[in-house]
């Protein structure tokens, strides 16, 4: 009979798993606010200054774009009370070496590194109609440490859930799951920072017809915003390959959750494409992209490390 372990024996409140997955809805939320920031040109909404609003601590008299700024800001706040919160609690509820522990920190850490990458944004006038390929790359390096960040707070709501594998997936040694789950998280960045890339490119340069956009994608004198569109797609592909390797060698209903979502990303994409991007289909899909996000790194943690809770349940 096996050993229980001390962090299987002391059960996580529930009231604490559930404040972990309102953290991370919370935090979509802010996301999804600061596409729309983006798609409504209010990225300077608040002027050269960070972390005040045109030199205030509360704008006074703001127009459209401040207003949208300003709230993107106060949530942004929020959620860092929320985290430390959620830091907090996870340490006073849990043992010594809990793995929730170790995410929550890292939660803190990129919500640290999104402030940051946040305010060099705006003080380095990467907002607007800025086109330049620093921008792109900062836009990239944001969206990729967004990413990292909504997935910490996932892999903590979900170890303070003590989820463990079905036994179709304790069947797998976590060595021979290790290459497919860390190939789709890495190919799943790619494809959320190429994207993000992209819709700042239909953005800054919305096309008049399907025809149009297709051929400025390839056209030598398209800035290179829009040239870089193709590369989105390109990487969907390639994502959704290694995506389902992973779901094919777990084949647990997690698993096929995340097949799901995977596929209604390529519906809102291709849906995207076909409507020239209005920002409604844009917020749906970036909406379909974080619960998959989620779904994909609480996946990969069951196939990494959801061994060891089957082995400490174990009798």
């Amino acid at each position: 009979m096996a050993t229980v372990s001390a962090e299987t024996m002391k059960r996580t409140p529930k009231a604490l798993v559930r404040y972990a997955w309102a953290v991370v809805a919370y935090n979509i939320l802010v996301i999804l606010w600061g596409a729309i920031v983006r798609t409504s040109g209010s990225g300077a909404g608040c002027g050269d200054n960070w972390p005040l609003c045109n030199g205030d601590f509360v704008p006074h008299h703001p127009r459209l774009a401040t207003i949208i700024e300003f709230a993107h800001r106060s949530m942004s706040g929020i959620s860092t009370i929320l985290v430390i919160g959620l830091v907090a609690w996870t340490f006073y509820a849990t043992k010594r070496g809990h793995r929730a522990r170790r995410a929550a920190v890292a939660s803190a850490i990129f919500l640290v590194t999104e402030a940051l990458l946040g305010a060099v944004l705006v003080l380095g006038g990467y907002v607007q109609n800025n086109i330049s390929t620093a921008r792109v790359i900062m836009q990239s390096i944001h969206f990729t440490n967004t990413l990292m960040f909504l997935g910490s707070l996932a892999l903590t709501a979900w170890w303070l859930g003590a989820r463990s594998l079905s036994s179709t997936t304790s069947a797998h040694s976590n060595k021979s799951l290790a290459a497919p789950a860390w190939i789709a998280i890495i190919a799943t960045i790619a494809t959320g920072a190429t994207g993000a890339v992209a819709a700042l490119a239909d953005t800054l340069f919305p096309s008049p017809s399907l025809l149009a956009g297709f051929a400025s994608d390839f056209a030598a004198n398209s800035p290179l915003l829009v040239r870089m569109r193709w590369v989105h797609p390109a990487a969907a592909v390639a994502g959704f390959c290694c995506v389902m390797w992973l779901v094919w060698k777990l084949r647990s209903q997690l698993a096929w959750t995340v097949a799901a979502l995977l596929g209604l990303q390529f519906v809102l994409g291709i849906a995207d494409v076909l409507l020239l991007a209005p920002t409604w289909i844009q917020i749906v899909h970036l909406l379909g992209a974080d619960l998959y996000w989620v779904a994909l790194v609480c996946l990969a943690a069951e196939a990494l490390w959801g061994q060891t809770h089957t082995a400490a349940l174990a009798e």
